[in-house]
């Protein structure tokens, strides 16, 4: 038996991975390649790293403004994280329930990147990959 091959996509950019994330910020069903869910990651964490370090030291103490909006952030980005999330695993063939993983601690953190990290699988023939 021969297993199809995917048909090569031109790589997709920071920006273009970042757009179609929000475009596509409720939308579980379809795909998301490996570079538009990893763009999207770091897009993420940056923009975190940046809001945290709002943060302001004075006399009387450290003014959190900068962990008050990491917070908001984080929030806004909930649902669209975990659409581009399971868009990812069914795009290499998992269950969105393997997100669950990240439930455990440690193990289950890395269980859960190695998931998100390998390659696309094609559709197969009578196999549902919703």
């Amino acid at each position: 038996m021969t297993v199809p091959r995917l048909s090569p996509s031109p790589p997709m950019t920071f920006g273009a991975a970042i757009t179609t994330v929000f475009t596509k910020y409720a939308d579980f069903t379809g795909r998301a390649t490996r570079p538009e869910f990893w763009w999207f990651v770091l897009f993420s964490a940056l923009v975190s790293s940046a809001l945290n370090a709002l943060n302001f030291a004075t006399p009387q103490g450290v003014i959190s403004i900068g962990s008050s909006l990491a917070g908001l952030w984080s929030l806004g980005v909930l649902l669209p994280t975990l659409a581009v999330s399971v868009r990812r695993l069914r795009d290499a063939g998992r269950s969105w329930a393997e997100l669950f993983w990240i439930l455990l601690p440690l193990a289950g953190l890395i269980v859960l990147i190695v998931r998100l990290c390998e390659p696309s699988r094609p559709d197969l023939p009578g196999v549902s990959n919703r």
